[in-house]
């Protein structure tokens, strides 16, 4: 554990977001998409999908991963890698950080993915087989791994601290900020990437999403297909992107002069131990990641103003989530505004969790928090405060983001506003 001159804990800070979604290509166009309620679901063009059960996504429009790398990198890198690229170069203009500045050694990158370069998998294998073996890419493997978003990063700008992928499924985008916290603290940095990505919109994954009934089946109305903790949801949409964040030692955010957007409280991550595919049926998994988090934040539940949800609008997911939050926060739980921006931007899988944060230190900033767009029909099973159709204006000063994924892995950040004392 590292402490600072004052025999404290090391307190860990935000200078900087970075975001490549289905809604934006950038952090403020993806906040005022968020604003204005706006879904990035349609229908799906780029490949066949006759008798898929979902013929839905939400697709990154508009974006070109030359604004961020040149030709050679961007042949050898996959939409994973691009997204994440192109996320963590905003987030360090957004941080101003000046790398020529730093000592490399003492910057480290945590940007993680759930699925990594299927549609790499899925293309490579068809030219094998229609072609022959010896017309497969010789960058196949490094365009497909997991960990590579961190490694492309740390190469692109020389950073030689610590690299690594915290991969959690589709709690990915939530414990790589955590993870990433934790190595502030230890010592290990003082500056850290973290995030997550994800672009697995592919003809297999799709298909097998739809097979595991785990997709919406509302082809027709695309817009209004996810619609999480709505009475009538029927499964989620998928999404693909990448959000990352720039997190700082407080001291060495405070001697280069950076602006600090937020203070990580709180993380924690932990295990249903239940099922591969299933949450534990009571929340309990995902309760104790919210409540250890909070533990560690040294805040309330009353002192919550905010919470961005897992909610990615399947049936069984979203009522077991809002189990999960009662069980956390009892009676306080009826009194905390709750959102999922999934009912936008789509499942955006490792990214997602990371999203949400980004969503949160903006509420922070801005004074409003996103809305749970399609939610029209209240459910028994989900009666908590999940800030329906129009973004709402509010104070947010502490926050909540969650992420839950396959295998039962549950992680929460709690996140507060920065100010000056």
């Amino acid at each position: 554990m590292s402490f600072n001159g004052n025999g404290n804990r090391r307190r860990v800070v935000i200078t900087g977001l970075g975001a490549v979604t289905p809604i934006g290509n950038n952090v403020e166009s993806t906040w005022a998409s968020l604003m204005r309620g706006e879904c990035g679901v349609e229908s799906i063009t780029r490949f066949d999908t006759t008798d898929f059960p979902c013929t839905i996504a939400a697709f990154v429009k508009d974006f070109n991963p030359l604004d961020y790398m040149d030709k050679r990198d961007a042949r050898r890198m996959s939409s994973f890698l691009h997204f994440a690229v192109a996320a963590a170069q905003q987030a360090m203009t957004d941080a101003a950080l000046d790398l020529s500045r730093e000592d490399l050694t003492r910057i480290g990158v945590e940007v993680g993915s759930g699925i990594g370069g299927a549609n790499v998998v899925e293309e490579e294998c068809l030219i094998m087989f229609q072609k022959g073996a010896r017309k497969v890419n010789p960058t196949t493997v490094p365009a497909l791994l997991v960990s590579m978003p961190s490694c492309f990063i740390a190469i692109q700008n020389n950073i030689m601290g610590p690299v690594n992928a915290s991969v959690s499924a589709c709690a990915t985008g939530v414990s790589g900020i955590g993870e990433a916290m934790r190595r502030i603290v230890w010592g290990e940095a003082d500056v850290m990437l973290a995030g997550g990505t994800d672009s697995a919109i592919t003809p297999l994954v799709v298909n097998a999403f739809g097979r595991l009934t785990a997709l919406s089946g509302r082809n027709d109305t695309p817009k209004r297909a996810i619609t999480p903790f709505d009475a009538h949801r029927d499964g989620t949409v998928l999404g693909e992107g990448a959000g990352v964040v720039v997190l700082e030692a407080l001291e060495h955010a405070q001697a280069r002069g950076a602006t600090i957007l937020a203070e990580v409280k709180g993380y924690s991550l932990t295990s249903d131990a239940f099922h591969i595919s299933s949450p534990r049926d009571d929340g309990s998994g995902a309760a104790r990641a919210m409540s250890n988090a909070l533990k560690e934040s040294g805040f309330s539940a009353e002192s919550l103003d905010y919470i961005g949800a897992h909610g990615t609008g399947t049936p069984m997911n979203d009522a077991i989530e809002t189990k999960a939050l009662k069980l956390a926060f009892g009676e306080a739980a009826y009194d905390i505004p709750i959102s999922s921006i999934k009912s936008m931007t789509g499942h955006t899988l490792g990214a997602a969790g990371t999203l949400s944060a980004i969503a949160a230190i903006k509420a922070m900033h801005e004074g409003f928090i996103p809305p749970t767009i399609n939610l029209d029909t209240p459910d028994p099973d989900c009666d908590l405060d999940y800030v329906p159709n129009e973004a709402r204006r509010a104070e947010v000063k502490v926050a909540m983001a969650n992420g839950f994924g396959f295998g039962g892995q549950n992680a929460s950040i709690v996140l507060q506003k920065w100010e000056e004392n």
